[in-house]
């Protein structure tokens, strides 16, 4: 994560300019010129001692070097390393970014302004949409295969129970900073298979004053966020906020009632820090999901509703740093998590019309199904870092450990249904519970990571990091054994990055690093061919699956050219080991999950920002090769090229379905005036394929892709009243992020049932039409 001395605004010691702070990402030290001062250079990465007991004339002499952004690579806060020594293509994000813009969601801020991340509407909720990074995958869907690891000042929130990530109860509002550190890096842990998403939070030392922002505009969609930080005493600080959205949707039965609150109190002095925070949320979320192509020509409509998910969180952290002396600090946090997801979903019977032994046909047309799963987490985590020498050589070391532990309860029960004419799932009799288990997760780590300064050019890390993770699973229900089962999965798994610096303005490096994910319990308890069942309901038995590692290779540089210039490129390869898919069994609402070999995502990142005069200019092209690298048999009955038996044959060389090959971004922001600001978002992503279609042979053939136009401004009436607008899609382009193979039982006349005929067809996530908003600031000291 990136890290600053702005987490305790200590000021440089001995300086003529230490009445000011110094700057969160801007520590004004560079490694390289204080080693050749012989200055204790290694001081410089420490976030709250930017230069350790220097002399006047050297603490001026600092003062006056360009600002290096300060990186660290763990969850928790330390001193952390400049971006010259770290060996990856890190991407950052701040609060007034996300200010500018206004998006709804961070999914929609991630997909039009990072490199390589795409986002796909499977769930038909905006709050709830995949995001995809260098083809690995955050999503709140259970059962989908989660690649990345998302923390909160340092708290991991992928929920144990299906290492899903709930975007919904994030509070935006509330976010100081976003890091994407990218690769397979251990430091984080497990489910770092592809990159690592910390937030930071805000605090009332460095955002101090308030503020209320209220929007309103298409879909009925209304918003108001209050945000309010500042000091109490010479110690202590504060920040809290809260905000509340009402949204209708842009298509039927898709609307979002969102509310989320945090705070945060902090208690600061010259050597310690300790911060308790606290926040919740309460959402009531709806989806259409995919509908057929042949319903586009009202692209509103849902397939069949309802669709309804209804998450709370509340969660607490106590987290804290201690510096001994200039060199020796020491960090951790202990937390607890409460979250609770309820869903109602509606479903089609695959097998109606179907002939059973006894020789009845089955005239079921549809359920209704009910699921809870309610978690418990909770942690703790220590940190200690040293920095001093090693021989000649500055030298950084960093070892800590982790413990995290989860019980879940889940319970699904299911419900007769049939269809209206508008595909509503009207239920027949009573709920019957069919699944009642509870798990309990438990995952201890420790890790190490050494920095040491080769030359003043070049620096060497190595790190490592040893994670052990047990799944109890247990059947509550009396009636299904064969769900009980224990699982222990350990690994070592190591890194090493190599940097280069010949000059201030040029980085080059290069890195391996290697990560594990281990089973969840959705897919260890459904993991046997001969026994399908749906997802994540009808658990039925645990045969061991093997965890999936992956191993990264990484190298790239970055550089500044001018003063108004950066510039960063980046080549990568990750290559995952038994990876593990959801294999549809003959009945599309079926499968297991099986561990499939190896697959492989590799690509290239070129950004860009420039400043020319007004004009603000920020580009990237990322290009991602997904593919599967080990053969196996799918079945996909909806797919045109499947056998007589509903399979299809994977091969070698096969693109991985859902994961776009080119990605284009362009950000235009440009001062009109002083007070009044315009910005342009251009994104272009390239077709896909569908789920189902692993051996790329449909007859559908690609999802197309899209070019998207968004468009927001900005006036500033008085310092403190600001009015803004957004559009997005001005073009209002009919286009999907997503698709699957499926049954469309809804053929008959204005599509109302004909479950005696499906028909094979290619279900697509279609994406919202123009929305216009306009909102007011007003803030206060």
């Amino acid at each position: 994560m990136i890290r600053s001395t702005a987490h305790v605004h200590r000021t440089l010691p001995h300086c003529p300019h230490a009445s000011q702070p110094v700057t969160r990402f801007a520590v004004r030290v560079i490694a390289s010129t204080l080693a050749g001062l012989a200055l204790p250079a290694h001081a410089q990465s420490a976030p709250e001692r930017a230069v350790p007991r220097a002399t006047s004339a050297a603490a001026t002499l600092v003062a006056t070097l360009e600002p290096v952004v300060v990186v660290g690579t763990t969850p928790l806060a330390g001193i952390g390393l400049p971006m010259t020594q770290v060996a990856a293509n890190v991407l950052v994000v701040r609060a007034k970014e996300l200010e500018r813009q206004h998006r709804e969601t961070l999914s929609d801020y991630f997909e039009k302004n990072l490199p390589s991340i795409d986002v796909n509407d499977a769930q038909g909720n905006p709050y709830q949409a995949n995001v995809n990074y260098r083809g690995f995958t955050a999503s709140p869907l259970l059962g989908t295969p989660e690649g990345l690891s998302v923390f909160m000042d340092g708290v991991r929130i992928n929920e144990p129970f299906g290492n899903v990530v709930n975007w919904d109860w994030i509070a935006q509002q509330a976010i100081d900073t976003i890091e994407l550190m990218p690769g397979s890096s251990p430091m984080f842990g497990l489910n770092t298979l592809g990159g690592a998403l910390a937030i930071s939070t805000k605090d009332g030392k460095t955002h101090p004053g308030g503020d209320i922002e209220i929007t309103g505009g298409s879909w009925g969609r209304k918003t108001v966020a209050l945000e309010q930080g500042g000091t109490i005493g010479h110690n202590l600080d504060y920040y809290v906020t809260g905000n509340v959205a009402n949204d209708n949707g842009w298509a039927d039965h898709n609307s979002s009632r969102v509310r989320q609150g945090f705070g945060k109190l902090r208690y600061t002095d010259a050597d310690t820090t300790i911060s308790f925070s606290a926040g919740g949320a309460d959402n009531d979320l709806q989806g259409t999901q995919t509908i057929p192509r042949s319903f586009l020509n009202n692209y509103r409509q849902a397939y069949t509703y309802p669709d309804q998910n209804l998450n709370s969180a509340g969660y607490a952290t106590l987290s804290g740093q201690h510096y001994f002396n200039d060199y020796t600090e020491l960090s951790g946090n202990v937390y607890f998590r409460r979250f609770v997801s309820r869903n109602l979903s509606s479903n089609n019977n695959t097998d109606y019309g179907t002939v059973g032994p006894d020789g009845s046909i089955d005239r079921l047309q549809g359920s209704n199904v009910k699921s809870m799963v309610g978690t418990d987490s909770y942690g703790a985590s220590l940190q200690l870092t040293l920095l001093g020498k090693l021989g000649a050589m500055q030298n950084q070391f960093v070892a800590g450990v982790a413990a995290d532990f989860a019980n879940s309860h889940y319970t699904e029960s299911t419900q007769d249904a049939s269809f209206t004419d508008s595909r509503a799932a009207i239920g027949i009799g009573d709920f019957t519970r069919k699944v009642d288990a509870r798990t309990r997760d438990a995952n201890l780590a420790a890790y190490v990571q050494d920095t040491l300064s080769l030359t003043k050019q070049w620096t060497l890390t190595l790190s490592g990091r040893y994670d052990w993770a047990k799944a109890k699973i247990g059947d509550e229900s009396g009636v299904q054994p064969q769900l009980d089962g224990s699982h222990v999965f350990s690994r070592l798994n190591p890194a090493i990055g190599l940097t280069w610096n010949p000059t201030p303005g040029f980085t080059a490096y290069v890195s391996y690093n290697e990560g594990m994910r281990t089973p969840t319990a959705i897919e260890l308890t459904c993991a046997d061919p001969a026994a399908p069942c749906s997802l994540p309901n009808d658990f039925v038995s645990d045969p061991a699956l093997a965890p999936v590692i992956s191993k990264t290779l990484e190298a790239g540089a970055r550089g500044r050219i001018g003063s108004h210039t950066t510039w960063s490129a980046a080549v990568y390869r990750t290559t995952l080991f038994d990876d593990i898919e959801f294999i549809s069994a003959p009945t599309s609402a079926q499968g297991f999950f099986q561990n499939v070999g190896k697959t492989r995502r590799q690509g290239i990142e070129l950004s860009g920002h420039t400043q020319w005069g007004k004009l603000g200019v920020t580009a990237s092209y990322s290009y991602t090769d997904a593919t599967y690298r080990s053969g196996w048999t799918a079945s996909s009955p909806s797919n045109s090229s499947a056998d007589t038996s509903g399979n299809i044959s994977v091969r070698s060389g096969n693109r991985i379905p859902g994961i776009p090959a080119n990605t284009v971004k362009l950000r235009l922001d440009y001062a009109a005036t002083p007070k009044w600001t315009i910005g342009t978002s251009l994104t272009y992503r390239d077709g896909v394929y569908a789920q189902g279609d692993q051996n790329n042979q449909d007859v559908n053939g690609k999802i197309p892709g899209y070019f998207l136009i968004d468009f927001d401004t900005a006036y500033d009436v008085t310092k403190r009243f600001r009015v803004f607008a957004t559009v997005t899609n001005v073009l209002n382009k009919r286009y999907a992020s997503y698709g699957v193979l499926g049954q469309n039982f809804f053929n008959g006349p204005n599509h109302t049932f004909n479950g005696q005929s499906p028909v094979n067809e290619q279900f697509v996530g279609a994406g919202a039409p123009r929305g216009a908003w306009i909102g007011v600031r007003y803030a206060w000291d």
